[in-house]
Order: structure tokens, then sequence, then C-alpha cells
């Protein structure tokens, strides 16, 4: 039996209608003040002082309870205080991350001319200017790891034409505002919903680059294995693979002592073929995920254990 009667709950559902508007405002005020508070002080400070808090506070946080499933699954030999260790580093990269978003901008300051000299490193180049060249599309995938956000900035930075598959947020004026603040350094957003696999089509036959994330759980799709066990996962990157023919490349951004960071780009990946010769999805969709899997087993810290990975 429903907890209220039919007339008291429609009466609910329409003052919640009535009072959407005002709490959207509400949150989008809050996200534009946060931005607003984070750029006022130094990375490293506003950085720093977020991933204390972060690290000090986020275990306790319910959500805290699915990243110890998670780590102890991936590593049964880890003990409690190492599981534990690894949920305070995995909040403190959270915060680091809000603090750097609110920074964007600001960000890059790679120069190949002196490439160890910046705040930014990166190991792929070389690779970056072949694609950039060879006149044909390509495709990358990431995870949520270290800043993730930093790939489309590295894609933009380094005159890599195309774009990234992003998802919005569902406040409206939230989404607006982090919109708007993206297009300044990630060119090229495709924003995820019905028309988007039109619009990567239509870049990827016209030569240009695309970048997605392929490490969250995805309803209904192939199942590959992930730290040994299945999962669902997206097969878009791979459907587009095997619909143009054209490479897989991985880019993470690995986060480094005293607020750097390093921009990694692999080699092409071999991806599995059918008889046909064609690229195979639910093959090429695990070949991806296992390079996941060996970029997580590296700095696990830095993933996001956060996320219901394993359904």
């Amino acid at each position: 039996m429903p907890i209220f009667p039919r007339p008291v709950r429609k009466a609910l559902h329409r003052l919640k209608l009535a009072l959407a508007p005002a709490a959207e405002a509400l949150v989008a005020g809050y996200v534009r003040f946060s931005i607003w508070w984070l750029r006022l002080w130094p990375l490293w400070l506003s950085a720093g002082g977020m991933a204390f808090w972060a690290r000090l506070l986020g275990p306790f946080f319910a959500v805290s309870k699915v990243a110890r499933r998670n780590l102890s699954a991936a590593f049964p030999e880890k003990s409690p205080s190492e599981i534990n260790a690894l949920v305070r580093g995995i909040w403190a990269n959270m915060g680091r991350l809000s603090a750097e978003f609110a920074q964007q901008d600001r960000l890059w300051d790679y120069d190949p001319q002196s490439p160890d000299a910046g705040r930014v490193e990166v190991k792929g180049a070389d690779i970056m200017a072949r694609l950039r060249e060879d006149g044909r599309p390509a495709l990358f995938f990431t995870a949520h790891t270290g800043n993730w956000e930093m790939c489309a900035i590295a894609g933009a930075k380094l005159n890599v034409p195309g774009g990234v598959l992003y998802r919005a947020p569902n406040n409206k004026r939230a989404a607006a505002m982090i919109e708007e603040m993206r297009s300044g350094t990630m060119p090229g957003l495709v924003r995820a919903g019905r028309d988007a696999g039109r619009v990567m089509a239509r870049m990827l036959a016209d030569g240009q680059h695309l970048g997605m994330l392929v490490d969250q759980y995805w309803t209904g799709g192939p199942e590959v294995v992930f730290f040994g066990r299945p999962c669902a996962t997206n097969p878009t990157l791979a459907r587009l693979a095997r619909q143009f023919d054209c490479p897989v490349h991985g880019m993470r951004v690995v986060r480094l002592p005293g607020a750097r960071f390093r921009v990694e780009v692999t080699e092409e990946v071999a991806l599995p073929r059918d008889a046909d010769g064609k690229i195979e999805v639910v093959g090429a969709m695990q070949a991806v995920t296992s390079v996941i899997e060996g970029w997580v087993r590296e700095y696990p810290d830095q993933w996001l254990w956060l996320h219901r990975r394993w359904r």
C-alpha cells in the first residue's frame, strides 16, 4: 500500500515541480560561488586545501562503502588499513580535481621547446603530431583517473582537431555554466544524447578526432572482464572504430607531486578483427578495458572507485 493517499501524493508531486526551479537556481548558485572562490587562490593552495578536506571527510560518506567493496574485490591481498588509505587517496584526488576544474583555463603550460619546464609534461607528443598531420580520423579513450578533464584540453592545445563526448549535469543552469567554461578550453564538445551518434559520425567522416570516457557501467552494453570480474561497457568507441576503420589510442593524465601532471598518449591499440577483417566490437572493448585496468593498477588511488562498475 502507498504511504500517502493518492491526492496527497499528487499534491506533493505538484509541490516538487513548483520548487524545482528554485532548487535548480540554488544549486547553480552554489556551483558558481564555489568556482569563484577556488579561482581566488593559487592552484597549489586551492587544490591542496580541497584535497585536505576531501581526504578528511570523504571516507565518512556512504558512497565510500562502494569504494571499499570495489577495492577489496579488485585487490583481495590488501589489508583493511591499506584499503582505507586508498579510499582517502581517492577522495584527495577528487578534491584536487574540483579545484583544478575551477582553474582549468590556467592549467596548461606545456611548451614543446622546454618540455620539462612547466606544470604539464607530455609523453606521446610525437604521436599527437602524426595524428594531426595524417589527415585521417582517430579515436581516443580515457578513464576517470587522475585529472581526466585535461585530456580534452590536451587535444585542443596540441592542435589535434576534433572533440570529446561528455555528459551534462541534470541541473540545466549548472550545465550551461559548466559548458561555457569548458568551451574556452575544450572545443568540439559533443553532448551525450539522441543526436550524439550522428554528430560523432560526421566529425570522423570529416577526418577529425574524438575522445570519450569508457570506464563506467553501461546498461545493456557488451560484457567485458575488468579486474577478473564481468561488467557491462559502452560499445560506442568500438562501433565507431569498426565503421570508420580508424586507429584507437589511449590517453590519460597522471597526477604528479607538486600540482603537476603528465599527459600520456599510447600508440595505436591493436584491436581484434573478425573473419571479414572488420574490428570486432566486444573484443575491441575488452582490449581497451585491459589497457585501463593496467592504468588503474599503476595508480589505484587516482581512479574513481566510488562508481558501481560491477553490478
